[in-house]
Order: C-alpha cells, then structure tokens, then sequence
C-alpha cells in the first residue's frame, strides 16, 4: 500500500463528495421541482429533479441495484486506489471515488428511504439532453481519462 496514494484517493474523494453534497443542499434549498432557471444563459440552466434511475434514465425504478453496483464500485476504489503507484491513477481514482459515493449518499439517505434513494440533479444542458449533478460530471470526467490513457497504453495503477 502507498500511503500517498491512499491520501490523494481519499482527499479528492471527499472534497468531490462535500462539493456534491453541498450543492445538491442549495439546489434543494433554492430550487422549485421541474422549474428551469437559467444559471449561464441558456448554455447551463438549473432544473431540481429527484432521479430514481442510472445515468440518461436507464432502468427507472431498479434504484436498489445502482445501489448495491455503487457500493462495490466504492470498496474497489478503497481497496485498489491506495495500491495504486501513480499519482495521476490516484487522483483519478479519488475523482471516481467521490463521483460514485456522492450519489450514493443520496441513494441511501434520501426519500424514499433506503436503498431505493433518488439522487438529486439539477444540471441541465440544451437538447433535451439529461439533468445530472457534479458527481455525474465527476464520474464522467474520471471514467473519461481512464479511457484515453488505457487507449494510450498507459497500465491502470502505473
């Protein structure tokens, strides 16, 4: 185990999951349900919805499983992010970290009660495309780079 390795996992997981938290709180705090405010011109609105499904509304109403799938993607990232050797593997596997325990927050703490949760979302993009959060974006940032540095040959964890 890498002691530095565990530190960047854990500290940048648990800075995404505070900024996920804390802005799903204010979104809560400050939004009205299904209504759409602008939030950076008609590029970034903001829209509170209570999400029951994966990403792009996948499986509607199967929330106990994306809770049971988060939980062991949570203890892989514990168990393999500290034994990691790089430094940028770490990170990303912090981002990840805090990405997939944000949501899963929400999944166990949130109404309907656990494990049946609704993740908060309130970004929302032009197009029709779907209202997320910033765990989503971390997520989708983090499962991003682990593509293209694979797709570069780079080894997970070296």
């Amino acid at each position: 185990m890498h002691r530095k390795s565990l530190y960047r996992v854990l500290g940048l997981g648990s800075l995404v999951l505070a900024i996920d938290q804390f802005t799903k709180l204010l979104a809560l705090e400050f939004l009205e349900p299904g209504r759409s405010v602008p939030f950076i011109g008609d590029l970034l609105r903001l829209c509170l919805v209570r999400n029951d499904s994966a990403a792009f509304s996948l499986g509607g109403g199967q929330t106990w499983i994306f809770t049971l799938f988060s939980t062991i993607a949570a203890l892989v990232l514990l168990w393999y992010g500290p034994r990691t050797k790089s430094t940028s593997w770490a990170l990303t596997g912090g981002l990840l970290l805090g990405g997939v325990v944000g949501n899963l927050v929400d999944r166990v703490t949130r109404e309907p009660g656990f494990p049946n949760g609704h993740v908060i979302d309130f970004l929302q993009l032009p197009f029709g495309f779907p209202i997320f959060n910033l765990a989503d974006t971390s997520i989708v940032v983090a499962m991003s780079i682990v593509v293209v540095r694979i797709l570069r040959g780079h080894k997970v964890g070296e």
